[in-house]
């Protein structure tokens, strides 16, 4: 039995005036192979009394994957896009906006833009390319390289030096 029948089922027994237990008690009796939680009667049941009376499944935003593509994309196309922004556009909850930009995208706001916490291909090529580069400049003219060439680490530092009487 499928789903959508064992819903049928269901609401034929809150029809009939049936309580929760009663409903769970009789559709463990009449079909055992096919049995469902408690809570899910609790929600069918919750649904039935508020007037929805359709036993198809509710719409759904698209499989996770989908999601995901839809807020990368998004994010890709305008980086400064806020979280209600989005959550509005594709009708999910904040919290899981949130959660899919950090923990799905590796992405963090930064400078009220959203920024990749990794670097891409290019980003990584690039660095390789620039570093075959300084070594060859090395191989060169060691001592001039050295003497014009400043290297840092990628940390931001904020310097401030205050004015003196």
């Amino acid at each position: 039995m499928d789903k959508k029948e064992y819903r049928v089922l269901m609401k034929y027994c809150f029809l009939k005036g049936k309580n929760k237990l009663q409903a769970k008690t009789w559709l463990s009796a009449k079909f055992p192979d096919t049995t469902s939680g408690t809570s899910t009667i609790k929600d069918w049941y919750a649904k039935f009394r508020h007037g929805e009376m359709s036993t198809e499944d509710g719409e759904h935003n698209g499989s996770p994957k989908e999601t995901i593509k839809k807020i990368h994309k998004m994010i890709l196309n305008y980086n400064k896009l806020k979280l209600n922004e989005i959550a509005d556009t594709l009708k999910i909850s904040t919290k899981r906006v949130h959660y899919i930009i950090h923990e799905y995208l590796g992405m963090k706001r930064f400078c009220a833009k959203w920024v990749s916490l990794e670097l891409t291909f290019d980003q990584k090529q690039r660095r390789v390319d620039d570093s075959k580069q300084c070594l060859k400049m090395i191989k060169r003219n060691k001592p001039e390289f050295v003497s014009r060439y400043v290297t840092t680490d990628e940390t931001w530092l904020y310097h401030f030096t205050t004015k003196s009487n």
